[in-house]
């Protein structure tokens, strides 16, 4: 049992369905075993998945299910002979995590490896949002083998992946292309993408800003149009990857990723730690929407699934 003056708390689907069914409820943390640590939850991270993954029965999945995968927070115990997934570690030392079970929690113990110590540049709130969207990125650049000096299509370049996308993409000498929204332009700009409007005329958009050919295609969106217009643009079928649209993947012969694929886990496993060093160095942010008490989690799923946040969101135990 975790010690300190609050009881243990967290978010559970008891069945499945919508954040309205889900309870808040007290808890008790188990110690940590070698090869774990528990830690004090300073913020969780929000994604469409925390939803998604309970919306319906899944394979292998039992209720109750803990809500959340990923967090930051502080050290509180640490299991014998324990290291985190970047090194050493002790109690009281900041750490984030992905891939968690449970992080809309206000403590947890979890599979040390899952820890890494906290990029001192980000507040909690934005560290605990850097590794999702950041390791799905880093695989969509990877998949598609896109390279310094190469050209590429983003779709959604305002979201929290395609933002990621284009920091990265900056950081090895790529040069991104991104459709949104032109409320969402300056957003693109900052992070070194240019910005072109979706809806009709979309792929001689893209052709003009380009100046050149468009070497691969990256969707962060899902819709008919980011797939066609992409399919027009690149000839190379292994150069089109999405996160969003698996039938048109399926249909069309592009590439499609998850992270729950083996393939998709282990890259995006591996990846952690550049990503970490990426954002300590200043050069990967995490925009930011606004921030919801854990006690507002369905609240703030309700923003979220609005689908234009402009940002990421945080619950704060």
């Amino acid at each position: 049992m975790v010690t300190g003056p609050d009881v243990a708390k967290h978010w559970i689907a008891t069945e499945w369905g919508t954040p309205e069914t889900w309870s808040f409820v007290e808890y008790d943390v188990p110690a940590p075993e070698q090869g774990e640590i528990t830690i004090r939850v300073h913020a969780a991270g929000m994604n469409p998945a925390d939803y998604k993954h309970v919306a319906v029965a899944r394979s292998g999945a039992t209720l109750p299910v803990s809500i959340g995968y990923e967090v930051s927070g502080e050290i509180t115990a640490i299991g014998r002979d324990t290291e985190i997934g970047s090194g050493v570690a002790q109690v009281g030392d900041e750490v984030i995590a992905f891939r968690v079970g449970g992080g809309y929690a206000t403590a947890l113990t979890m599979p040390a490896e899952k820890a890494f110590a906290k990029p001192t540049t980000l507040t909690h709130a934005a560290a605990a949002n850097l590794l999702l969207a950041g390791t799905t990125a880093a695989e969509m650049l990877a998949v598609t083998a896109a390279s310094a000096g190469e050209t590429i299509l983003l779709h959604g370049a305002s979201g929290a992946v395609g933002v990621s996308v284009l920091q990265q993409a900056a950081h090895h000498g790529i040069r991104v292309i991104g459709t949104a929204s032109e409320a969402r332009f300056e957003e693109v700009r900052r992070f070194g993408g240019i910005p072109v409007t979706y809806g009709a005329g979309l792929a001689d958009r893209a052709r003009a800003a380009a100046g050149g050919k468009i070497a691969a295609a990256l969707d962060a969106v899902g819709a008919d149009e980011a797939v066609d217009v992409s399919l027009e643009l690149v000839a190379d079928r292994a150069r089109i990857v999405t996160i969003a649209a698996a039938q048109r993947a399926q249909q069309d012969g592009i590439r499609w990723i998850v992270g729950s694929l083996p393939e998709s886990t282990r890259f995006r496993d591996s990846i952690r730690g550049q990503l970490v060093d990426l954002a300590q160095q200043g050069l990967l942010e995490v925009p930011l929407a606004r921030t919801y008490p854990l006690a507002e989690a369905p609240d703030a799923l309700a923003f979220l699934k609005d689908g234009h946040p402009g940002g990421k969101i945080a619950l704060i135990p």
